[in-house]
């Protein structure tokens, strides 16, 4: 029952070749070059999305509130076709496409990103990112944070676009995984960037890097001991199916970027990328509000249709957690450099302002 999502994988490699093939003859049509043309494109015209996740996602759900708003913005003269996990290949290769011109617009995670960004690689580390979620939605719309990740994108051919936090990362297993000892020799599945890996090398667990759709054979046959992603993926892809216990850790948040043919968007008419710039704010909010929805429905629809154990980790736990994984801030800098280091003290002093700001609001709201 699970083959059904990927089985049109054959003709996947058709179907880029023939994106590829098209790419220049559209870009001409529609007035798409790397020099801004003083003529009109003619409408419609078609930005094609791409996405990592199935339909019914919080990436899908973002990608039609953005194709709606575009549409309904240059009435008409902008259309989006929207591709599905599966449709035009693995998250490394539809970041590829984008950065060849294939592809207009796309989801990329730093689970993969991180081998080409290294920079990106933050967002892997585990006890990074604030407990509370009011600050990490204030940190990732920041134009201060967006701003230190602009150049390290575009020297990769990609525009950074906006990043999409899609809920905590949870832990499947069939067994509760409390403390690191508990992942000594634990085969666990990774996405697929060496920094990824080292979050959970820090743990004792032997990591293995495997492309998303594979995840459910894996586990079923016993390949591996257990994955890692938010609650409503580990729903919708089945995962629990094959895995007896859940542990919510809360290590990290899943953090996907939207980004964009660099060329591509410099040569976009102004009205357009306006349209596209005003629509990527206004889905923000419904991306927030439908991770949160689809993960605690999606929790509860596993807990209905499963012998499911659910295993929260106390504060003590995760404390113990927290401290192992130090050391891979340190491999992240080795890697990063100065970009990196400019980026890791960016983003902890913007999440100590933003705490403050928002103790200081709360103090205030209670008369304090």
């Amino acid at each position: 029952m699970h083959t059904f999502r990927f089985r049109f994988w054959p003709l996947c490699a058709a179907l880029v070749l023939a994106l590829a093939g098209c790419s220049d003859d559209q870009n001409a049509n529609n007035g798409e070059s790397t020099a801004k043309s003083p003529e009109a494109p003619e409408y419609p015209v078609t930005w094609r999305f791409a996405l990592e996740e199935i339909e019914g996602s919080v990436q899908h759900a973002y990608a039609e509130a953005l194709k709606e708003r575009i549409e309904e913005r240059s009435d008409g003269r902008i259309l989006i076709d929207v591709f599905p996990y599966g449709s035009l290949g693995t998250s490394t290769q539809l970041t590829e496409l984008v950065r060849n011109g294939s592809v207009n617009l796309a989801f990329a995670s730093p689970g993969h990103l991180a081998d080409k960004v290294p920079e990106v690689g933050i967002f892997t580390l585990h006890f990074v990112l604030p407990e509370d979620t009011s600050v990490t939605r204030q940190l990732l719309a920041s134009p201060e944070l967006i701003t230190l990740f602009e150049q390290p994108y575009a020297s990769q051919n990609m525009k950074l676009l906006a990043f999409v936090p899609e809920g905590w990362m949870a832990w499947t297993a069939d067994k509760a995984l409390r403390t690191p000892e508990d992942f000594q020799g634990f085969r666990i599945r990774t996405m697929t960037s060496d920094i990824a890996e080292e979050a959970y090398r820090a743990y004792g667990a032997e990591p293995s890097q495997i492309p998303y759709s594979q995840v459910y054979s894996d586990l079923q046959l016993q390949k591996i001991d257990g994955q890692s992603n938010p609650v409503f993926a580990i729903e919708e892809m089945d995962f629990y199916e094959v895995q007896s216990t859940l542990t919510v850790a809360r290590p990290a948040q899943f953090v996907s970027s939207v980004i964009s043919n660099l060329e591509w968007y410099n040569s976009l008419q102004e009205n357009q990328q306006q349209w596209l710039d005003n629509a990527l704010k206004d889905v923000a909010e419904i991306a927030w509000e439908t991770q949160e929805e689809l993960n605690q429905t999606r929790l509860q629809k596993m807990l209905e249709e499963a012998q499911l154990s659910v295993v929260r980790l106390t504060d003590a736990e995760r404390e113990v957690f927290r401290e192992a994984s130090m050391p891979v801030r340190d491999i992240y800098l080795e890697r990063t450099g100065e970009s990196g280091q400019q980026i890791m003290g960016t983003l902890l002093q913007l999440i100590k302002t933003l705490e403050a700001k928002n103790q200081e609001s709360a103090d205030s709201g209670n008369g304090g």
